[in-house]
């Protein structure tokens, strides 16, 4: 037993090993994916469960060969594709090549981006993209950050961040009028406001940091889904007069559902005149920040105090690649606990740079390297060109949808989403649109022709495109509508009787 295991260790003993493992895994999922004509097969969890519940996970198959069919049965057969042009729901974009070699390159070498003894480069790499970021961003020659696991850990950091600034600034104050400050008594009074159309991670977020997440006041939006300038303006007031503190304010840089981009100079000058930090989500929008042609609509994110960034969705790089930027490279401090057997002091006299200290995950992965090998590889501008394909392609969807009397459509989106719902003619047909836009979804999804995501909109259920995929056509997307029809059209035809009909014409 003890040879067969060590048979399977990465080690320069078992390279042949390693490279006929890992060209096997290749060719299989090259081979999937070059077979793939639907983005899903549409299978139910009933149907797979028993698949992977019989397999007896202490009975090892031993051969590479038989393992890889059975992960064909139960995983590749049936995973959703999101390089397929006709998946259009999540923010799931399909992933670019030189990714993929870092992705490979990084599990092989398992470096853990905490401290320089188990990253060495890593650690520089990373700094320099975070370095390069902020020059894109302009967030100014102090800015630091650090890569996470996603928007929402982004988002986290830079609102734990936020709350440890107020609080740091408000006890200063009440100790200067001699009066200590607890943060006891203090965090109650907390509150943070962001757009009603802003990202429930904000929500969590709040609740994860002691405060609740009743201390997440949502701001008004406009008829576009951005945020209201004035209505912020009623909200710092508000709080103000009742003697509460606002730790931060989160502008959004492409909302979830309708890709809308909140008036950021405008947020900006508010959260100046109240001295309040500024954070940014720009999780999905960061792809402008590589955009040829779109990057003033981010005009006003180099006067935040903090952004999230997805390069996993708009780099089209693989889950996870996600980083937290802040303008004064200080309040990483906040995220610092030292422990002597990663971070002592002489470290720090060395000039040793450790990552753990700004991050609130010790063991991380080298996700850093598959942006850097994106970028040696591609470029910037070659990203954006792809960003900026698939929001061209989401503002013909919409104008498509507009002629369309089948469908109504909501806001025009700023980046690639598209929210609209199948619309019955007047009656009883009519009464029934919710039931059919769900039904319709549903259906697509079981026939696995195509993925489209759903949301709701003044309490009423619609359907969105979320297009990250430069290779989705016009054609697709009609294809895609004509199927979404059709499926809501036989649903409504069910429902309502010819006597209902009679009636209501």
């Amino acid at each position: 037993m003890s040879f067969q295991g060590r048979s399977h260790l990465f080690n320069d003993r078992n390279v042949d090993h390693y490279r006929r493992s890992l060209t096997d895994g290749v060719e299989r999922v090259a081979s999937r994916i070059s077979r793939a004509e639907r983005p899903f097969s549409g299978i139910t969890p009933a149907a797979l469960a028993p698949e992977i519940s019989a397999i007896d996970l202490e009975q090892p198959l031993s051969d590479p060969a038989a393992a890889l069919d059975e992960l064909e049965d139960v995983y590749l057969r049936d995973a959703v594709y999101f390089h397929h042009p006709r998946y259009l729901a999540h923010l799931n974009c399909p992933v670019v090549i030189p990714a993929l070699l870092g992705e490979a390159v990084l599990t092989a070498v398992n470096s853990s981006l905490d401290t320089w003894d188990q990253s060495a480069g890593g650690t520089l790499i990373e700094r320099r993209l975070i370095d390069w970021t902020a020059r894109r961003i302009g967030l100014g020659e102090s800015a630091d950050g650090v890569f996470t696991s996603g928007g929402s850990q982004s988002n986290f950091q830079a609102l734990l961040l936020a709350r440890e600034e107020a609080f740091a600034k408000a006890a200063a104050e009440a100790a200067y009028a001699g009066n200590p400050l607890s943060k006891h008594d203090f965090l109650p009074r907390l509150r943070i406001l962001a757009s009603e159309a802003g990202h429930f991670s904000v929500q969590k977020s709040a609740k994860m940091l002691g405060l609740g997440m009743d201390a997440v006041i949502p701001v008004e939006t406009d008829q576009d889904r951005r945020m209201r300038p004035a209505a912020l303006a009623r909200e710092l007031e508000r709080c103000r007069t009742e003697d509460l503190a606002v730790m931060a304010v989160v502008a959004t840089a492409g909302t979830t559902d309708f890709g809308s981009i909140d008036p950021l100079p405008r947020i900006a000058d508010l959260c100046e005149w109240a001295g309040v930090w500024l954070h940014v989500d720009a999780a999905y929008g960061c792809g402008l920040l590589a955009s040829p042609t779109r990057r003033h609509l981010l005009d006003g994110i180099e006067r935040a105090d903090s952004v999230t960034v997805d390069y996993h969705k708009s780099f089209f790089q693989p889950v996870s690649s996600s980083a937290v930027l802040v303008r004064d490279a200080a309040v990483l401090r906040h995220a610092t606990y030292y422990a002597d057997y990663l971070n002592p002091a002489r470290m720090a006299e060395q000039r040793i740079p450790n990552q753990v200290d700004k991050s609130i995950q010790t063991t991380r992965r080298f996700d850093a390297l598959k942006l850097w090998l994106t970028l040696r590889i591609m470029g910037a501008d070659a990203i954006g060109e792809l960003f900026d394909e698939v929001v061209d392609r989401a503002a013909q969807a919409y104008d498509l949808l507009s002629r369309d009397p089948r469908f109504e459509v909501v806001t025009k989106s700023q980046l690639s989403t598209v929210v609209f719902r199948y619309l019955p003619a007047p009656g009883p047909e009519r009464e029934l649109a919710d039931d059919a836009n769900l039904h319709a979804r549903e259906a697509l999804a079981a026939s696995g022709d195509a993925v489209v995501a759903g949301t709701k909109v003044d309490g009423h259920h619609y359907l969105k495109f979320t297009l990250l995929n430069p290779e989705t056509s016009l054609d697709d997307i009609a294809h895609v509508l004509d199927l979404l029809a059709d499926h809501a059209g036989r649903f409504i035809a069910e429902k309502v009787t010819p006597e209902q009909r009679r009636k209501a014409g």
